[in-house]
Order: structure tokens, then C-alpha cells, then sequence
């Protein structure tokens, strides 16, 4: 699906400060109950999550799908799972960044204890399948997050490819409203106490000095960002880009002009952007990226 018009919205300055108000609200005061969570079964239906699929000779390698902040292993692939489940793929998606009280809604907790989660899944799914590697395709947190596990915990040795779609690999302004923090007293204590994933997230935080302390690429691993200059939340954009040997930067627009999508719609629906993914996850048989994608 290609999201050729975008539906009226708010200011964005706008509706970045009520997200992150709604999200601090929300931790702190988790009400919503386990009846809203998404069925566990609802991935293995659609095909993936399958621990009986064994990869095959054209797709040696399990694909590992790592959701964005606030979102779950269900609803952040609803599109591109099965899309890479019927080119021939084992897929396997995860939770992680759990807070105590609050379901449905990951990717809140301490982003380094998120990429040890990471960790443990990738090594459950190499043991089920069998396969030396896996490759890694995250959106949004979870296309930077894998980084974390890829430079501290070990992770490279067991990843051939690492696909962001709009990843905050080097942080995020939120467009500069978190310069506005200090200016609230007890804002920015709430944000680190209630939602530290978010809190990590902030451009010069504590978890981005670290995981940008080392280059921003492990040798051995083949790295591929996708962007979109319409991102709202990940700004700018062009700090998603990685610098390195084996790094694809792309974006969106270049490989279609009229493609609006922002930051939820390039991992969510965008067949352009997955188009792409299926190229860097084979890169041998890669074709042409374009507007025309969306029919592939």
C-alpha cells in the first residue's frame, strides 16, 4: 500500500508534545487492562513465529523483526511479515521493553535491557532453525536498538544484515520540543522515571553517548537505512544514516518522489519501503525499486 495522500492532521510540533505527554500519562498511571492485548497466536496464524520452519537454500537465513517504541510483536508486521513470509522466509518477531502494568504498548523500558531481550531471541530462533545467522529488520527503535546488541552484547557474530526503516540511530530532537524540558520542573524526572525508552531516545542522552561512542558500523555486517524525509519523529532525518563500509543509506523519496509516508507508515504499510527490505535481504536477486513496488 502506498499512502498517496495523507489525511489532516494537527501541527506537528503539535502532536509530537501530546504523544510524548500521553505517553509519560500513561506509564505513570497504567489503567488500561491485559483484555486489549492482541491474541499471542495472532502471529503464528499469519505465518510467522513458526519455530517448525526450517530456512531454505535460497533464504538461508531467519528474519528477526524488531517493533518501535509503543508498538508489539502483532501490529507493527501486520503488513511486511507476511509479505516476507510468502517470498519464502522463516519470520520471527519479538517483544520487548515491557513496563510492569502496561500491555499492549512496548518498547518503554531501558533500551540496553531491551537489546538483551534481543539477545535471548535471536539466540532461540538460531537454535530452531538451525542457522548460523539471522538477519535483523527494525522499525523505528527497534532499527536502532539491534545496534546496541550488535557493538556491546556479542551480536554481530550471529548477524548477516541489519535493515532499519526510520531508526533513531543517532537520537531524536522530537523537532527540539525536548530542549523545552528544563524549562518544566519535574518533566524531565518523569520522563527518565516513568518511560525510559523514551527518555533514551533524546538526542545526547546518557544510552546514545554510549551506543555513538564506538563507529557507528561492526565489520561483517551488512547495514541498510531506510528513510523518509517526512518523518515527524526522527529528525531530522538524515541522523538516521549510518557512515561506514557496508552501508546502504536510502531515501524513500529517491526511489519514489510521490511516496508521503512518515515515520508509522514506512514500517507499517509502505510496500515501496518493503520492496527495498526484500532487496537488502537478498541482495543478489535485488530489482529495481520504484513507485511501481507497491504491485510487487
Amino acid at each position: 500500500m502506498l499512502p498517496w495522500t495523507r489525511a489532516p492532521r494537527p501541527p506537528r510540533a503539535r502532536r509530537t508534545l501530546a504523544a510524548l505527554l500521553l505517553a509519560v500519562a500513561a506509564a505513570a498511571t497504567p489503567t488500561a487492562t491485559a483484555a486489549a492485548a492482541p491474541a499471542a497466536t495472532a502471529a503464528t496464524s499469519r505465518g510467522w513465529n513458526d519455530y517448525s520452519c526450517k530456512p531454505s537454500a535460497a533464504h538461508p537465513r531467519p528474519v528477526v523483526l524488531v517493533h518501535g517504541t509503543f508498538g508489539n510483536s502483532v501490529d507493527n508486521w501486520l503488513v511486511l511479515a507476511p509479505y516476507l513470509v510468502n517470498r519464502g522466509y522463516c519470520v520471527y518477531s519479538l517483544d520487548y521493553g515491557q513496563l510492569p502494568g502496561v500491555p499492549v504498548f512496548n518498547g518503554l523500558g531501558p533500551i540496553d535491557k531491551s537489546a538483551g531481550q534481543l539477545a535471548a531471541f535471536v539466540d532461540k530462533v538460531l537454535a530452531s532453525t538451525g542457522a548460523a545467522k539471522a538477519d535483523i529488520v527494525g522499525h523505528s527503535q527497534g532499527g536502532m536498538m539491534p545496534n546496541y546488541y550488535l557493538k556491546f552484547l556479542g551480536g554481530a557474530a550471529k548477524v548477516n544484515a541489519m535493515i532499519g526503516l526510520a531508526p533513531d540511530n543517532h537520537g531524536t530532537t522530537l523537532l527540539g520540543l525536548t530542549k523545552l524540558l528544563p524549562y518544566f520542573p519535574g518533566a524531565e524526572y518523569l520522563l527518565n522515571a516513568g518511560t525510559p525508552g523514551l527518555a533514551d531516545q533524546v538526542a545526547g542522552s546518557p544510552f546514545i553517548t554510549k551506543l555513538n561512542s564506538l563507529p557507528d558500523t561492526v565489520p561483517g555486517v551488512h547495514y541498510t537505512v531506510i528513510a523518509t524525509r517526512y518523518d515527524e519523529v526522527v529528525t531530522p532525518y538524515r541522523t538516521q544514516f549510518l557512515n561506514g563500509p557496508d552501508v546502504r543509506n536510502v531515501l524513500l523519496q529517491d526511489l519514489c518522489p510521490v511516496d508521503l509516508s512518515e515515520h508509522v507508515a514506512i514500517g507499517t504499510i509502505d510496500r515501496v519501503a518493503y520492496h527495498e527490505v526484500a532487496n537488502a535481504l537478498d541482495p543478489a536477486h535485488a530489482t529495481n525499486t520504484d513507485c511501481a513496488s507497491v504491485i510487487g
